[in-house]
């Protein structure tokens, strides 16, 4: 019954961060929006039926039943078909319909009047202004989450203290997990180390990191090795032999290398089946910002190469692959991760509160770079229309021609419409997918 406690709150705990990072989102367009001039008519967390609202001033206030977004509104988003025109009404061909639609309904926003504060007739700088604020407001956060982590708690680093202790030699190309009777005994286990040692010399060698602890070992395969290791605040002294084994290569970053097949390296070195006890090591600020730029070049990375990444998914959906737990995932699998980590037992508060900070900071970092696709509706397709516009005014001053006029965003309702059709089923896929075969991130 508790673990089921714990795993509501954590989709709780999440929720609440990810509709608080909605709201500053739309609140990054609201402010810059009426500080320019623009009426806005709504301010709204979620979609669909209006749960409960307010009004104060001009602007409705308010929160709806599905918490995957949000939305301003604004007056005049579109221009008319001709600058100072009214919309048509009669029109041909379902896409051309869309089209006129979308002019209609941006008029109907305009009572007369107000003609001046609307959103398009604001320059160019003013509305990449508002639409960049969202985004900009989820860097912000995610900045800021990042800081906690890295300053307030640290980053994970190998201690000289030992966490883990194999009682067997399992060599990395065993497919077995446990310990066999034909498998010989781990020589750390042979010699009476155990989770919790601090190791302080080897050889007479002081030990100051876990690398150097490592790399001493490696080299000492078939050689007994004196070492010193503190327990309960008393120094032990043992004797050990590493034996020959075969482990997966790793880099410097610890990370295991594998090759151009996927299949992961190895290398024949001494063991003697000990792991160290990771502990946070806090960061400078300097550290931030360049954590903030690698996660920022992960996302990217991960649309960059969506199109793959979503066959990947279907696969594993509706196949026998696994979800990658570097790729995409909605926000029932955030939620489910969420709950799954406020509900396990034997780890420590302050890891989960330092893993569920990491979960919302990437989760800002992703929607800053998700809402910059300069695809309509998204932030980034009003940024990239509003560049064009700048592009096609400056070129036609630079060669005396008449003023253009404001880009008829309008015309690109047909692709807007086939881009919120296709965001609707990959989201559709992902939470079927973190349904039927969630992401295992905590084992």
């Amino acid at each position: 019954m508790d673990s089921v406690l714990l795993f509501i709150l954590g989709v709780v705990i999440i929720l609440i961060g990810l509709a608080l990072s909605i709201a500053l989102h739309e609140l990054g367009h609201l402010v810059p929006a009426k500080l320019f001039g623009v009426k806005v008519t709504q301010y709204m967390i979620g979609f669909g039926k209006t749960l409960f609202s307010f009004r104060r001033g001009e602007t409705e206030y308010g929160v709806k039943a599905i918490p995957l977004g949000g939305y301003i509104s604004m007056i005049g988003m579109f221009p008319p078909g001709k600058e100072g025109g009214a919309g048509r009404n009669a029109t041909t061909g379902f896409m051309q319909q869309m089209v006129q639609d979308a002019r209609t309904q941006s008029s109907e926003t305009v009572a007369v009047g107000e003609e001046d504060r609307t959103f398009y007739r604001l320059p160019v700088w003013k509305r990449i202004v508002v639409m960049f604020g969202g985004p900009f407001m989820n860097l912000v956060i995610g900045v800021v989450l990042f800081g906690v982590l890295l300053m307030g708690f640290g980053t994970p680093q190998s201690s000289t203290t030992i966490g883990s202790v194999s009682q067997c030699v399992r060599p990395a190309t065993s497919a077995s997990q446990t310990c066999t009777s034909d498998m010989a005994a781990g020589p750390a286990a042979k010699a009476g180390l155990k989770p919790g040692d601090t190791i302080v010399s080897i050889d007479g060698r002081a030990i100051s990191t876990w690398a150097q602890s490592t790399t001493i070992i490696r080299e000492s395969a078939g050689r007994t090795l004196t070492v010193v290791v503190r327990r309960d605040g008393t120094e032990r002294t043992v004797q050990l032999t590493p034996v020959t084994n075969t482990v997966p290569k790793t880099d410097s970053a610890g990370a295991v290398v594998k090759d151009s097949a996927g299949k992961t390296e190895t290398m024949t070195v001494g063991f003697v089946g000990i792991g160290a006890e990771p502990h946070l090591v806090p960061q400078p600020a300097t550290a931030v910002l360049p954590a903030v730029g690698a996660q920022t070049g992960a996302v990217v990375n991960v649309f960059v190469h969506l199109p793959q990444r979503m066959v990947d998914v279907w696969n594993a959906a509706f196949g026998s692959g696994q979800r990658d737990p570097n790729g995409p995932i909605s926000v029932v699998g955030i939620g489910r991760a969420a709950g799954e980590l406020t509900a396990l037992n034997g780890v420590p508060v302050v890891d989960k509160v330092y893993t569920m900070i990491g979960m919302l900071a990437s989760l800002n970092i992703a929607l800053f770079v998700f809402n910059l696709v300069p695809l309509l509706p998204l932030d980034g397709g009003h940024i990239a229309g509003a560049l064009w516009e700048g592009l096609r005014r400056t070129a036609a001053k630079v060669m005396r021609r008449r003023d253009p006029g404001p880009v008829d965003m309008a015309k690109l309702m047909p692709l807007t419409f086939a881009v919120v059709v296709v965001l609707g089923g990959m989201s559709l896929l992902l939470m079927y997918a973190d349904i039927v075969k969630p992401v295992n991130l905590f084992g």
